[in-house]
């Protein structure tokens, strides 16, 4: 069983944008850790967070990250690359999601993705999030 990491870099608006994101086999699914510094002042303080099927984070706006994880082809927000949002505070977030949708294996090679404002769970294919502000490839640890 193999562990991943994906390290998050802002982008050309957010240098200061930086944090870790660990992905664990556990309890039949995969533990997904985020520790995410130097996110912006925003109205709600959420921000989207997914896991995109592109595996490229260059270029301004990361246009290579392409769409939401979601091999299925389900609905949002049942992609499995959809992640419940973060929750800043004072541009810091932290949170572990346990979740069953994706195994660690599925997903080296793909993006995580934050967007500049809330998934709104419901508008189609990607919940209204907002431009990409932070990016960063899934890795083997």
């Amino acid at each position: 069983m193999s562990s991943a990491v994906a390290h998050i870099s802002g982008g050309e608006k957010l240098p200061g944008l930086t944090g870790t994101v660990r992905f664990l086999p556990r309890c039949g699914g995969t533990l997904v850790t985020a520790d995410i510094n130097g996110l912006p002042d925003t109205d709600t303080g959420f921000f989207a967070f997914h896991i995109h099927e592109g595996g490229d984070c260059r270029g301004g706006g990361f246009p290579n990250t392409r769409g939401h994880y979601n091999p299925e082809a389900a609905g949002h927000p049942r992609h499995a690359g959809d992640l419940p949002p973060l929750l800043s505070a004072g541009g810091r977030a932290y949170c572990q999601i346990l979740t069953d949708r994706f195994k660690v294996s599925d997903i080296i090679g793909r993006t995580v993705v934050i967007h500049g404002g809330p998934d709104d769970f419901k508008t189609q294919p990607s919940g209204n999030a907002g431009e990409k502000i932070a990016c960063g490839v899934i890795r083997r640890a």
